[in-house]
């Protein structure tokens, strides 16, 4: 009785694999940037606005 020879199973592995890596690390990334990275740059640079407001007004300018 004769084993049949496994053929193309590293190659379709290999690509099943790096596509799935692909993919999750899309997904991933995409979530970190939107939900942590622009909220929080959004917030700082909300910050720096109103405290840069507030020195306008402290100094009489506005």
């Amino acid at each position: 009785m004769a084993i049949k020879p496994i053929t193309g199973m590293l190659r379709r592995g290999l690509v099943l694999d790096l596509s799935i890596a692909g993919g999750l690390g899309t997904a991933f990334g995409y979530l970190w940037w939107y939900g942590f990275h622009i909220p929080r740059v959004r917030k700082r640079d909300q910050f720096y606005a109103k405290l840069e407001d507030q020195r306008a007004r402290d100094a009489g300018v506005r």
